[in-house]
């Protein structure tokens, strides 16, 4: 209790005596003492100066020094030898540490300066991010896409023993939600059938021998590969039908395109004449020997294998063109060889008076008599590059390019590369055996004939003075931006083409080339120009429009009436969210010339079109019969108030009152003709016009008044989407289009595209090529699918158009061994 008493400080105070002094023994009061003096002596330590309210200056020295008078009765026993406010106060300053001011002033110096730096740093990040968006333009991340939650078609992948009619075939999409049509059971389907059927040779060629023909055109020679043998390449061959549950084509038309959609092509049916599926021994590439092969030898059954090795398709195009040469144009006919003479940077070729597309505009005299009509002739311009590396899969579907529209046509096209050479310190410009040096290291031997080098520094040079405005911070003549730029000047020396396809090499089609470009050559010719550039605009989808006369109907009343699409909400909108006026709910219909704001933009407008008739009173005559000055393969889309990056790349224009009327078309492959590239050249080299590739050709038709058409040709899509939701999807821009408005599909929403069958990045199109190649993605598909128990067998496809397609890998059984002396070794297997 003792100690519990000592804690309590009203005890304390009561048995307080006016004595200061302990009365405790001497040994107790030694120990104290000890206590006291260590106190003390750490408070000094701690504290450089010991304050007198420290501690009690009363307290004994030492016992000596103690009264006599006291004794060890005077106190109570539990009386504390010091006072109590001595002790705590003691204890309490001993925690109290206070940190020297020296060392106060080095931590707020660090802090001050933590806090500048964390504030420099969020300045810094702002601006970063700032110019992130700058450069990123109006780009903004994506939301959630509603379009992968939808479910994938699986019968994309069906096999050849799984053929059915197209009239029988129960097609898992699209379907109407209230159809209970069930799909057709594949085990039924392959137990009905005896094996694999009989592929049909593919002929899509006019019959030139029939009086038909003959009465309408002049006679045509047929065109070997090889002048002395004669030895013919085997035609394409097909299935009839498609595999049971083939999804239909979500956009486009097969009927009315003229297309056939009531066959498929396997992957030796489609390569097989062209070394795919054969040894390097026969002449082949040794590639696609695995997997399901039943029934490929029915490629060469009637037509042997084609020895590919010392082919020169350069060569063999120049005869064909020379031996049919009156079948076309006077001048035009065995003027294929490449010229290797450079156009000057002063050379302007003058303006032309005739149209292209008219053949009374031929000087020559024509053929008396029977079969006097004259065909054009149509250049396919692939644009590549000097580090492109050609692998079998590339060279096969070149080899198929050149067979089916050069040779089999007799000469109406023929094929070129135009390959830009990277490396801009090497001079093939300056010497003749420097280019054909780099010619020879860089493209492969049997194309090196068709090929025409270019550079960057060659088109400045051609086109210089032109603004430098560095759009997203890339030169106006580098091949992102200029890209058109080489494709105008390769049309300057070449004037024996009527009409130039600028196409890519990553472009696929599993149907017959001559077939694509000819069906939609006739189709785009009958269109007549009334709400043509309307009808250009959107994407024809059957599911939801209907008929084409219904989708043509429907065009007509969004242009007269306008809707109520969201789109047109944002359709006056611009970068800033601003509004700068929606003007009318209907549109303009577009007839004739679209003029640049300002007059001193207009540029030789004396040969361009005129409509024959008011807008109201053409009858859908005015432009049946002509052909398309531009045709493309996505819709022609009003870039104005779109989220597309590059709507804003033009060069050389009063931007007083904004930018000039312009059209643009995602993916540069389309068909032009003489006449726009001759103005398109004009205009850059002396009006220093310019446009992004993708905008350039269809701004400068819409401003001339030229014929520019999109070719609807037969998409599919990987998902399984709503058809609503489909269609108000892809034409979600001003009044029904695609473009126009920020809702639009071409920009910021363009990932809806990714799993169409052609767009500049689907993913759909890559997949369904490699797994017809008989090829795995992503651990489907390949040989084990193809020939395992219960295996469908390898797939057939109905003609589509792919793109993008790269980096194909083919299998391939054999490597060929260049040797020292000449010849080749074959490896294991040939």
């Amino acid at each position: 209790m003792g100690a519990l008493d000592a804690l309590n400080p009203l005890k304390i105070a009561k048995r307080r005596s006016s004595n200061n002094y302990s009365a405790l023994p001497f040994h107790e009061s030694s120990r104290a003492r000890e206590s006291i003096d260590s106190e003390k002596q750490n408070i000094v330590d701690h504290d450089y100066e010991v304050s007198s309210d420290d501690y009690d200056s009363s307290l004994p020295v030492s016992p000596i020094t103690s009264s006599s008078r006291d004794t060890s009765g005077s106190y109570d026993s539990t009386q504390p030898m010091i006072k109590r406010r001595t002790i705590l106060r003691t204890r309490q300053r001993c925690f109290a540490y206070r940190v020297p001011q020296k060392i106060i002033r080095y931590l707020c110096f660090l802090i001050m300066l933590g806090v500048l730096g964390f504030i420099g740093f969020l300045i810094a990040m702002s601006i970063i991010e700032s110019k992130k968006l700058e450069h990123m333009g109006d780009h903004r991340p994506e939301g959630a896409k509603q379009w992968e939650s939808f479910p994938f078609s699986d019968r994309y992948y069906g096999g050849l023993k799984a053929l059915v009619s197209l009239s029988k075939n129960k097609p898992e999409y699209p379907r109407d939600p209230e159809d209970e049509m069930e799909l057709l059971n594949i085990t039924e389907v392959m137990s009905s059938k005896l094996g694999i059927p009989s592929s049909k040779p593919y002929n899509p060629y006019p019959d030139y021998n029939s009086s038909a023909y003959l009465q309408e055109y002049v006679p045509v020679k047929e065109c070997f590969l090889d002048a002395k043998t004669n030895a013919r390449i085997p035609p394409l061959r097909y299935y009839e039908g498609r595999p049971a549950g083939f999804a239909d084509h979500i956009m486009g038309s097969y009927e009315m395109m003229g297309l056939p959609d009531d066959i498929c092509f396997d992957r030796y049916g489609r390569l097989g004449p062209y070394g795919h599926g054969y040894s390097l021994r026969k002449g082949g590439l040794a590639s696609g020997m695995h997997g399901d092969m039943d029934g490929a030898d029915q490629v060469w059954s009637e037509v042997a294998h084609y020895d590919f090795t010392n082919v020169d398709w350069a060569a063999a195009q120049q005869r064909c063109s020379s031996s049919n040469a009156k079948r076309f144009r006077s001048g035009t006919g065995g003027v294929t060889k490449n010229r290797r003479a450079e156009v000057a940077a002063n050379e302007i070729a003058p303006a032309t008076t005739t149209t292209s597309a008219d053949p009374t505009s031929a000087t020559a005299t024509l053929p008396h008599g029977i079969g006097a009509k004259l065909v054009h002739r149509t250049a396919v311009v692939i644009r590549t590059w000097d580090e492109f590396i050609y692998r079998e899969e590339d060279v096969l579907w070149l080899r198929g390019l050149i067979a089916e529209l050069s040779l089999g046509s007799g000469g109406e096209y023929d094929i070129h590369l135009l390959v830009q050479v990277k490396d801009e310190s090497i001079p093939v410009f300056a010497d003749e055996e420097t280019y054909e040096k780099h010619l020879r290291e860089r493209v492969p031997a049997e194309f090196q004939g068709i090929a025409t080098l270019w550079s960057e520094t060659q088109m400045v040079m051609l086109y210089n003075g032109m603004e430098e405005t560095n759009f997203r911070n890339l030169p106006i003549h580098g091949v992102y931006r200029g890209l058109i730029q080489a494709l105008q000047w390769f049309a300057q020396k070449h004037p024996e083409y009527d009409f130039f396809w600028q196409w890519e090499m990553d472009v696929r089609y599993t149907g017959h080339w001559y077939d694509l470009f000819q069906k939609m050559d006739t189709w785009t010719k009958a269109q007549p120009r009334k709400f043509l550039w309307e009808r250009n605009s959107r994407f024809y989808i059957p599911a939801v429009h209907g008929s084409w006369e219904d989708f043509s109907h429907m065009v007509r009343v969004q242009t007269e009436s306008g809707t109520d699409s969201p789109g047109n909400v944002w359709s006056g909108l611009n970068e800033n969210g601003e509004s700068v006026g929606n003007g009318p709910k209907g549109d303009k219909p577009i007839w004739g010339p679209e003029r640049p704001q300002h007059a001193e933009d207009w540029f030789e407008t004396e040969n361009d079109p005129v409509p024959p008739r008011l807008f109201k009173d053409d009858k859908y005559e005015w432009g049946v019969g002509e052909d398309a000055d531009l045709i493309t393969l996505n819709p022609l889309f009003d870039p104005d108030y779109t989220t597309w990056l590059l709507a804003d790349d033009v060069t050389g224009y009063n931007r007083t009152n904004g930018l000039p009327p312009r059209r643009a078309t995602i993916v540069t492959a389309s068909r032009l003709s003489r006449r726009l590239l001759n103005v398109m050249h004009r205009e850059t080299a002396l009006k220093k016009h310019h446009a992004f590739p993708e905008m350039w050709p269809a701004q400068v038709a819409l401003n001339h008044g030229y014929k520019a058409v999109y070719a609807p040709h037969p998409m599919f899509v990987d998902r399984v989407w709503p058809l609503p939701y489909l269609g108000a999807t892809m034409n979600s821009g001003r009044n029904g289009a695609t473009g126009a408005s920020r809702m639009g599909i071409f920009g910021e929403r363009e990932h809806n595209l990714l799993g169409m069958t052609w767009y500049y990045n689907s993913g759909f199109a890559g997949n369904l090529w490699k797994r017809w190649l008989g090829l795995k993605v992503d651990e489907l598909g390949g040989e084990g699918l193809e020939t395992g128990e219960g295996s469908e067998g390898r797939m057939c496809v109905p003609p589509v158009l792919l793109h993008p397609i790269k980096g194909v890998e083919l299998p391939v059984e054999e490597v060929r061994v260049d040797k020292g002396g000449g010849g080749d070794e074959m490896g294991p297997g040939a």
